[in-house]
Formats: C-alpha cells, sequence, structure tokens
C-alpha cells in the first residue's frame, strides 16, 4: 500500500506512543502482568534460541523479553516513534536488536530473511488488507516455522469510520473473532493451536471481551498464493 496511504495510521501511533506503555499489557512494568506473558510465550515458541520477527512491535516490551531469552528478535512498526522509544529500552537493557520503520502487513525487504516464529499481537484490527498480509507472512516462514497472532474482537461490530482520520477503510475494525480469523486462514496453513486469553493477570485487570492465540503453519508443499 501507497506510504501516503498509511500516512494516518503512522502518525496516529506516533501520538500514541508517549503513553503507550501507560497500558499494562503494553509496559510490561508490573512484574506479575509480565510474568504472566513470560509464561504464555514460553509455551508458544521453541525452545531454544531461534529468529523471530516481531510485527507491529510498537514500544519493544515483547522483543526485550525475547531478547532476554536469547531469541534473535528483528521488530518492525509503522510508527517512527513507537521504533525509537522500543530503540531505547532495548538498548537500556543492553541489546543490539534490528529494529525498522516499516509496513508491518508487508515487511520491508531487509527483514524477509525466513524466520522461524512471526509473532503478532493486537496488529490485524489495524491492517486496511489484514488477509494478504497472513498470506505473506506466511510466505516469510521457515518450512517448520510457525505463525503466531496474538488477536481478540472488543467491539460487535466494527464501525466504518477509520480510527485514524484519512486512513483506508479498515475491514477488521474492532477486533476479529477467532473464528473469523481461523476461517481466513484455513487456506493458506494449517491451524495447530487456538486458545482463549481470558486470565486477568495478562491484561492487569478482568476482561469482559475476546481475546486468544491462535498458532498455524504454512501448509506443506509450498508458499501460500
Amino acid at each position: 500500500m501507497p506510504a501516503s496511504d498509511l500516512a494516518p495510521i503512522s502518525s496516529h501511533w506516533d501520538t500514541a506512543a508517549e503513553s503507550f506503555d501507560d497500558e499494562a499489557d503494553h509496559g510490561l512494568r508490573d512484574p506479575q502482568v509480565r510474568d504472566a506473558w513470560g509464561r504464555r510465550l514460553a509455551g508458544w515458541l521453541p525452545g531454544s534460541p531461534c529468529d523471530i520477527l516481531d510485527l507491529g512491535c510498537g514500544t519493544g516490551s515483547l522483543t526485550l523479553l525475547l531478547a532476554q531469552w536469547g531469541h534473535r528478535p528483528v521488530g518492525v512498526d509503522l510508527s517512527p516513534r513507537m521504533i525509537e522509544q522500543a530503540a531505547g529500552k532495548l538498548s537500556a537493557a543492553g541489546f543490539d536488536i534490528p529494529l525498522m520503520v516499516g509496513d508491518a502487513s508487508d515487511p520491508p525487504t531487509a527483514a524477509h530473511e525466513p524466520f522461524d516464529v512471526i509473532l503478532v499481537r493486537h496488529l490485524l484490527w489495524t491492517l486496511p488488507a489484514p488477509e494478504g498480509a497472513l498470506r505473506r507472512w506466511l510466505n516469510l516462514l521457515r518450512p517448520d516455522g510457525r505463525l503466531v497472532l496474538v488477536e481478540g474482537h472488543w467491539q460487535t461490530s466494527a464501525n466504518s469510520t477509520p480510527y485514524a482520520p484519512g486512513s483506508p477503510e479498515l475491514p477488521w475494525l474492532g477486533g476479529v473473532t477467532a473464528e473469523r480469523l481461523i476461517e481466513a486462514l484455513e487456506p493458506l496453513a494449517v491451524v495447530d493451536r487456538h486458545e482463549q486469553l481470558t486470565d486477568p493477570a495478562l491484561w492487569g485487570r478482568p476482561i469482559g471481551d475476546e481475546r486468544y492465540v491462535v498458532i498455524a503453519h504454512r501448509k506443506p508443499g509450498g508458499r501460500s498464493c
């Protein structure tokens, strides 16, 4: 998608970057929330260090966890300000991790090396063409790689008005149900796991909407068309 079409979305997240980590599940400042995400991620990722593409990495909280565990993460986010925050966070912890400003739905060429894991958290609802993004992401995986999608459905019906004025219409604005996401994945991938994420410790509070993880791998025999 032309950069000019994505500029309003980038600007929206630039504005949000300064206070982004105030949300418990964004900043992971609360040790209980951080530990809850750590336990979940440990069950979704390979046990040995691997190459992980963190798409829509935001301020880099999950990227930092991955680096601390010995994985080799690469972060991509559309917002320069988010990447700036992530770089500061990782540098302060002693890590030199590749971080790129770019469209996470169609990652920059520098992020086109094959990965063992592609990690996506609460990103699909922000994309003008989420199903096309799923295809591209699957094609960036190694043959035995896995796509880890942490998503949710926060509104009963998506408002057709974009959340960032001037941005393209977003078909999954308000989130996407697990059922709809799995339906979109089935022609492209094998879904290995679907798990509801209802534990309040993950979010720093009780939640009343749908939040979940879906883990999938590319179908045997080649690339996703």
